[in-house]
């Protein structure tokens, strides 16, 4: 069992929803807590919470260059990290299987790109946490979404579930060094994220219940964090026999009936 306590901690996508309801629940156990995002105006309210304790750095971590000029931000704020938690990420529907790569590139900056920029800037210090006692971890926000393919989710579920396999091919490359690799992924979370959705979202929980769920998961040391399960195994269920996903389910959610070309 891993008490997040009295902890360096870096998290990203934290002026909003769930990044933002773990620095909450994390900066009341005496950690010392990183939050970055796109809004500096949203960060430095959040830092109001304990302004010694919490410190921004505001970058857009799907941008290259803006997390080249992170990089020595970070440095500047501390020197080695127990924990960083990749919250950011955005969603953009694909209606009518437009397949605009404009659209796509952006939610793979943020999705995956920005997670593969995290890692980046974080590695060299959750090595500097390294030691025989100690396992610093990283941990990244994936979506449930990723187990099967869902009608207008070609470039969110995409980048979902590169970044699965992304997290998996790192935790294979660290499996002899003392970094935890751990990949979270929530169904609905009532965010800003998901406001716009005109959709039935099933089972939707409050940033504060899924900022729970994960730290009870990361205390425990699960390398997977789904939740909640009344949403998880049944979509595990249908990932593994995918024929029937595409038979029953599939057809009854989307909403293309007639191909268009233009």
């Amino acid at each position: 069992m891993w008490e997040i306590r009295d902890k360096n901690i870096w998290i990203t996508g934290a002026s909003s929803g769930v990044g933002q309801a773990l620095v909450k629940l994390l900066v009341k156990r005496n950690n010392f807590i990183i939050v970055s995002s796109r809004s500096r105006t949203k960060l430095l309210e959040l830092q109001m919470l304990a302004p010694t304790r919490i410190r921004v750095l505001d970058c857009d971590v799907g941008n290259d260059e803006d997390m080249v000029r992170a990089q020595r931000a970070l440095s500047e704020l501390t020197d080695q990290l127990d924990l960083v938690i990749a919250c950011a990420g955005t969603c953009e529907y694909d209606d009518g299987l437009q397949l605009d790569i404009a659209s796509y590139r952006r939610v793979f900056d943020a999705n995956f790109f920005g997670v593969v920029n995290t890692l980046r800037l974080a590695l060299p210090h959750l090595a500097r946490a390294m030691s025989p006692a100690q396992k610093p971890v990283f941990a990244a926000v994936g979506s449930l979404s990723s187990v099967v393919g869902f009608p207008r989710a070609e470039a969110y579920g995409a980048s979902k579930a590169a970044l699965g396999y992304f997290l998996d091919a790192v935790r294979a490359d660290t499996s002899r060094v003392a970094l935890s690799i751990v990949h979270i992924r929530p169904g609905f979370v009532d965010t800003p994220l998901t406001s716009t959705n005109d959709f039935s979202m099933p089972f939707l929980m409050s940033p504060e219940s899924a900022a729970e769920r994960i730290l009870s998961g990361l205390e425990a040391g699960h390398k997977q964090i789904d939740f909640p399960r009344r949403l998880s195994l049944p979509l595990r269920f249908l990932g593994f026999f995918r024929t029937l996903w595409f038979r029953f389910c599939a057809p009854k959610i989307t909403r293309i009936y007639k191909l268009r070309f233009h």
